[in-house]
């Protein structure tokens, strides 16, 4: 299952930073997380420092 970002980020960027395969970019007002390229590793979700990442 894919992670997904909540309206709770605060685009910091630590959880683009820390993504295996760049599933992760910046959208306009948060960051986005492609589902299609998640590999469910929950490497980002370690690195929010708000909880804004968890699994869909």
């Amino acid at each position: 299952m894919a992670y997904v970002i909540s309206d709770e980020c605060i685009s910091c960027g630590a959880c683009a930073d820390t993504c295996p395969v760049n599933a992760i970019s910046e959208g306009d007002t948060q960051y986005n997380i492609d589902a299609d390229t998640c590999i469910s590793c929950g490497a980002c979700a370690d690195q929010c420092p708000v909880s804004a990442i968890s699994e869909e």
